[in-house]
């Protein structure tokens, strides 16, 4: 337990009833969520609506406060599951609340998810507030979740494009009561740390994962086998960056896919790798397709010279967090919460922060950013959309400005690699970043008690049509 964030008795402590993936499983989401309630368990007593496509213990109410015990370091800990399928549903949200009497109900994913929530903020809000852990992967600002955000008392973005666009789709609301707030992804930094070259199980995990061969570069991705996250075009990369070098060389290089090799909301990674590579690179790629544990994955972070990734659309990528706090540089798309991690600068020196007339950065106007990232900038930026979601922005970059990138790093030396890397982990650690579970959980108390200090029941309420809302037209710049 951190000894800086005021311990509460269990007894004394706010009740808070956490609506998102199951806490136990390893989605981004479940990650997270898992980190705040074993960060602030000291301090807030924790029930989660333990979300799942099929839960296989649905139904079940579990006791899991002495697990959290094991790893928040404290020896009371309130942590309940309510497993379910989905999110739950009106009458199981009604019955929970019923018998738990939380202090506040707390979101954490696409509001779509979040139908019969927000359909029940008027009964909810009565009693206790309602936050949103939020996140938007891009523009245009959606006018079309102004009913959901404005349903929330207290709404947390991830990124700072997520805070903008929060207060501008709000932008014709009453937001004199709401708390807007800046609550990037943290991790623990004891978790994902440096290696020495020298590393006695690094060096065995090398030769292991390399038979044995001498590998002088190794390219990493790691994230879900879906369209959005590009792994095509970062193999098309790897390709013609394999072509560029002499033989020799690029028989000594590597990228390893730490991903499902095939699913139906991606593709067949085989067809493509033995399409790309075949018999000239037949060991240029190395899939990993299997759970790995937080060590594993650190010794695969450790390997790396870099992490690659090239997602259209992505509201923060965690794997980018990790590798940042593994010393491991980046290369990455301008979109999304990934614009963050780079920290790009303004004209005035200062880390950007989105606003009405510079909403993102994914046209390139600014350049500058940390030495650790190799930024690819979005040559498509092209509207998309679905009934539920009729417009949003899909950046796509070029998988031949991806090439000049990986050939950036691997010209670098050694030593100049792991100089940048290991400067990323000092910012993303840094009081400015603040990239770490501590400082997640302290930004996240720190919130949420100004929340319950400030917080009136709603005396009355009004009928909202969730398909209508106030500002329905375009409220920023789309060139800048």
């Amino acid at each position: 337990m951190n000894k800086s964030f005021k311990y509460i008795p269990k007894d004394k402590r706010k009740k808070i009833l956490l609506i998102c993936d199951d806490i136990r499983v390893h989605s981004g989401v479940a990650t997270i969520a898992k980190e705040i309630v074993v960060g602030t368990c000291q301090h807030f007593n924790w029930v989660n609506i333990a979300g799942a496509i099929k839960h296989p213990e649905a139904g079940k109410r579990l006791d899991i406060s002495a697990a959290t015990n094991k790893e928040s370091g404290i020896e009371d800990s309130s942590v309940f599951l309510y497993c379910v399928n989905g999110y739950s549903n009106s009458l199981e949200l009604h019955n929970i609340m019923n018998m738990e009497k939380p202090d506040a109900v707390m979101l954490f994913t696409d509001p779509r998810y979040f139908q019969h929530v927000f359909n029940m903020e008027d009964q909810i809000r009565k009693q206790c507030p309602i936050i949103y852990l939020n996140i938007w992967d891009d523009y245009p600002a959606p006018r079309y979740n102004q009913p959901y955000y404005e349903s929330c008392d207290l709404l947390f973005g991830i990124s700072k494009q997520t805070v903008n666009i929060n207060k501008l789709v709000l932008e014709d609301c009453d937001n004199s009561n709401r708390i807007f707030k800046y609550l990037p992804h943290g991790l623990n930094h004891k978790h994902y740390y440096p290696l020495n070259s020298d590393d006695k199980t690094l060096i065995e995990f090398k030769k292991h994962i390399f038979k044995g061969e001498e590998v002088d570069f190794t390219l990493f991705f790691n994230s879900r086998n879906i369209r959005r996250k590009q792994i095509p075009d970062a193999l098309l990369a790897f390709r013609v960056f394999l072509d560029s070098l002499p033989k020799e060389k690029a028989d000594k290089c590597r990228f390893i896919l730490h991903t499902e090799l095939v699913t139906d909301h991606g593709t067949d990674l085989s067809a493509v790798i033995e399409y790309l590579f075949g018999e000239s690179y037949s060991k240029s790629i190395i899939m990993s397709n299997s759970k790995l544990s937080r060590e594993k994955l650190n010794l695969l972070y450790n390997t790396a010279d870099v992490q690659v990734l090239l997602t259209s659309n992505e509201g923060w990528g965690l794997t980018i967090t990790e590798a940042l706090l593994t010393g491991t540089p980046i290369i990455a798309n301008t979109t999304g919460g990934m614009q963050d991690q780079m920290r790009f600068e303004n004209n005035e020196g200062e880390w950007f922060t989105p606003s009405k007339e510079i909403p993102s950065n994914h046209r390139g106007t600014f350049k500058k950013h940390g030495k650790w990232a190799f930024p690819v900038y979005p040559t498509s930026r092209s509207i998309q959309g679905s009934p539920p979601t009729p417009y949003i922005f899909d950046d796509r970059c070029a998988w031949e400005d991806a090439v000049e990138r990986i050939k950036e790093v691997y010209e670098l030396s050694n030593d100049e690699r792991k100089e940048r890397g290991l400067a990323g982990r000092e910012w993303a650690i840094s009081e400015e970043a603040q990239f770490t579970a501590e400082a997640q959980a302290k930004t996240f108390i720190n919130t949420v008690n100004e929340l319950f200090d400030n917080w009136k029941p709603r005396e009355d309420y009004e009928i909202v049509n969730a398909t209508d809302y106030k500002g329905k037209f375009l409220n920023h710049k789309i060139l800048y």
